[in-house]
This record gives C-alpha cells, structure tokens and sequence, in this order.
C-alpha cells in the first residue's frame, strides 16, 4: 500500500500547471466539496473503475471493507474495534488515498482554509480584498492525514487548542480565533483525523471532541468559536479495553455513525498472504515453511492456554517468518565461517544459500513468546506450550502437504540402524550426500512447491521437512545432540 506521509513531513512539489489564483481556479470549474463528498465522490470512482480501493488491505475484502465503504458513502464518522494487530491503523491511514491528490488553500493558513470558503474573519478578510487575484497554494492528500494516539496525558490544548497569552498580550481579545493556539483536529482541517485506542484518552479529554463529531464546532477554555470543521474522525480501539480497562463515553459512542468490527484472517490462505505482503525476509522461506508458520499462529489464536480477549497479533506469524528467515542467514554465515576456517563434516565445500528449513522454525519459541498473553495458570510453562502448538503446526502441514504420497524411501534410510544428521551446522550438501538417492524425491519437492530443478539447499529443506513430518506421524525417531544437531533414526 502507499505509505501516508507524516503530517510533519514536507509536502511534495505540486505540479506546475495547477491554477495559481482563485480566478483561474473558477475558470477550471473547480467547486468545492466537503472531505466527506470528496470520499464518497473518489470512492464511488473507483468503484466504477474496478481500481482497487484499499491497496495493501488482506483479509477484508468480504467483511469490514464493504461496511467501511458504506460509512464512507453516509458520510459516517467511524470506530473500528478490533483486537490488537488486526490492521485497524493500517486500514485507516489507507482512507487518505481516496481524497483528492491535490486540493487549493489559503497559504499559510493554519487550518487549511479553502479559498473558496474561508473559516476565520482573518482569511475571510483577504479572500474579499484580493478577490480573483488571490494567491492560492496546493495541499497533497498525504498532508491532509492526523493521528493521534491516545494516551493518558493526552489534553485538550493536544487535540483542539488553547488559548496563546503572548497572543493575548498584543490586543486580541478572547473568542477571536487569532488568540488560539490550535491543536491536532484543527490542523487537520479539509482531512481525516484518527484517534488511535480512543478508549485510553480520559474521559474528560473525550468530552471535547463531542462538538467536533456532532456540532462541527471547537471550544476553548468555555469559549466557542464558529469554526465549522471539515474533517473525517476516525478512531480505533481494542474490545477489551472498551469495556473494561478503559470506556468510550456514551455521548461519544452515540456521535459516531458506524461502529465496525475487525477480524484475524479468516483462513489459512489469507494468513499465508499477509505474511508474504509483510514480512521482509533476509533469506529465502519456502512455502511449506510459511504455511507452517502460518497454521501456528492459527494455532496459537485458538489455544485455550492463550488469553483471546488480548488476541495474538498479525504482527506475531510476520515476526516468525523473519526470524525464520534470520536463523537461515545466520546458518549460511556460520557454515562459510566453518569452511573458511576448515570446519569438519559439516562445513560447505560451496557458499551455502540462505534457505530456511523446518528446523529453523524452533528458534520463535522463545523470540515470539512475549507476543502471547497466556492464562494465568501456564506461567512458566510458555515455551513448552509454543513448541507443541508449532510441532502440531508441522504435523498439520505435512498431513496436507504429502498426504497419499509414498514416503517408504525415506523411512528406508534409516532402517537397519541408519541415521540422518542435521541442524544448524550442516550444510545442505552434507545433508544430501547422507541421504542419496531416494525413491519418491521429486514427487515430494513438486508438492511442496520447489520446482523441477530445486537448488541443494531448497532439496534439503524439503528433505528435512519430510524427516520431521515422518518424526511427529511416529515413523522415525529423533534424537537432539548436546551440540544441537538433530539426529533421525529408526523408532526402535
């Protein structure tokens, strides 16, 4: 998805065609559209585009993205609930894509005034000396996004403004709009406002955004100042916290027009396809690892030993995946450390490529467990229960993966005393030599999607895949060394 820019960040450079006084921008026809309009208008364009409407969104398409386009199309202010790493934020920074690239204001105004309709007395004042010969500037979509998240000091002067005494001190009198120091919501005139995990924000501090969502007014310090807000207001919050750490207040709840619930992906293949949308990986993952990574976080989410009410974030199966992708680099590192140096058997008589196995897999278990809110009464026992939710997660994907298939070559190996040695420090050519050839090979690496002609290193990933799958359905056994090398061998 496009990344919105920061609201401190520099605007970009506007074209140089655009209209440059307001008389050329009432030659264009250009007329002016409420934030709201402008949603619905751009929405509904791309609607009769095909274009996609919210770039970068998974998993939503058929549940929260179709009742976030109907608040749009109501002119509805909105609250997405949803626990944590459901894509909330994401989600609502995406809405700034549909305003309008370019949109004229006043320069220097400070709530992003349109020339066409200006707020305060001030911008007023010069739209009626200068008339068609005001200059007007140009404002990019990724300028009209605010944020906030709220936070337990979080104050009125933050989010709407305060009286400025140096303002005062100069002759201004109390009420005129000049004396005020605006906060975030003003600033985000003409824009989109979001109030990330509203529920945190005390509630006194909630009270003042009652006259923003309703009235379209501010107040400051018991003065009321006319300036009707142009703006979409956003919030996000997690359920628990809605009802128990924390409370939307009633007057605000009732003043937002759709109240929307988000979702974990719905399936596997939608948790597998927000991994590869998310996860920057250091080496290569193959796909029966990501589903494995993925079937576990599933796994994890739905574990009666894990808290649902806190959830376990999208972010938890994208940070498994890097560091599946890291424990495979960092084994690439360390076999060419050993080959360099003239390591043993296990050393690389080629540069070894950083592809990721199954093995690699056991390293999220203690990285990821702060991920997890567990019950009270698996204290201690963390990683234990992570490790056996991640061997059902193999199981699983070796079950849907090889199932039907002959895999009698791989048990052979190992029959009649035989072994199978691997782990960090053997290289998939050493893995290959003790394994030759074996009946059935080519099928297994087709299913689990590696190609005709797969690389060693991805032909040993696959290999030992199949060794592990063997190892959890009791048809080979497993031995791990003091050194950490995994040893297959026969169940007896």
């Amino acid at each position: 998805m496009d990344r919105v820019t920061a609201p401190n960040q520099v605007s970009p450079v506007p074209p140089a065609d655009l209209p440059s006084t307001l008389g050329e921008l009432r030659a264009t026809g250009h007329r002016y559209r409420t934030v709201k309009q402008e949603l619905r208008d751009n929405l509904l364009a791309r609607m009769g585009s095909g274009e996609d409407r919210f770039p970068g969104i998974v998993g939503y398409a058929d549940t929260v993205l179709p009742e976030v386009e109907r608040a749009l199309l109501a002119g509805h202010d909105m609250v997405l609930l949803g626990e944590r790493g459901q894509g909330k934020t994401r989600l609502i920074r995406a809405l700034g894509a549909l305003l309008d690239e370019w949109t004229p204001v006043i320069p220097g105004s400070v709530l992003n005034e349109h020339p066409m309709h200006p707020l305060t007395p001030a911008s007023q004042a010069l739209v009626d000396s200068a008339g068609d010969d005001l200059a007007i500037g140009w404002l990019h979509r990724s300028m009209r996004y605010g944020e906030k998240l709220a936070t337990p000091d979080t104050s009125v002067g933050d989010l709407i403004g305060d009286v400025d005494p140096v303002r005062l001190a100069q002759g201004r009198t109390l009420g005129d709009p000049e004396t005020i120091h605006f906060g975030l919501v003003p600033r985000t005139n003409r824009g989109v406002f979001a109030v990330n995990e509203l529920p945190d924000l005390a509630e006194r501090i909630q009270v003042a955004l009652l006259n923003v969502l309703e009235e379209r007014d501010i107040q400051v310090r018991g003065y009321q100042l006319r300036l009707p807000l142009d703006l979409l207001l956003v919030a996000s919050a997690n359920p628990e916290d809605y009802t128990n750490r924390g409370r939307i207040i009633t007057p605000l709840k009732d003043r937002f027009g759709a109240e929307i619930r988000t979702h974990y992906p719905l399936d596997l293949d939608l948790e597998l396809a927000l991994i590869r949308q998310e996860a920057d990986l250091v080496a290569v993952v193959p796909e029966h690892v990501l589903e494995v990574l993925a079937r576990f976080a599933r796994d994890v989410r739905e574990s009666p030993s894990v808290d649902p009410r806190s959830g376990v974030s999208a972010r938890f199966a994208i940070a498994a995946a890097e560091t599946v992708a890291a424990a495979a680099l960092r084994r690439s590192g360390l076999l060419a450390g050993a080959g360099a140096s003239g390591g043993g058997a296990g050393a690389a008589s080629r540069p070894e490529a950083p592809v990721a196995r199954i093995g690699d897999t056991v390293s999220v278990t203690s990285t990821l467990r702060g991920k997890v809110e567990f019950e009270s009464g698996e204290e201690g026992r963390e990683i234990e229960v992570l490790a056996h939710l991640l061997r059902t997660a193999t199981a699983e994907t070796f079950r849907a993966r090889l199932a039907g298939l002959d895999l009698s070559g791989f048990t052979a190996i190992v029959a009649e005393g035989g072994a199978v040695e691997t782990g960090e420090l053997v290289s998939s050519s050493e893995l290959l030599r003790q394994v030759g050839t074996v009946p059935g090979l080519a099928k297994v690496l087709d299913r689990l999607g590696l190609g005709d002609a797969p690389s060693p290193e991805e032909a040993a990933a696959g290999i030992e895949f199949v060794l592990e799958g063997l190892h959890l359905t009791r048809r080979l056994g497993k031995d791990v060394t003091d050194s950490g090398r995994t040893v297959y061998g026969d169940r007896d």
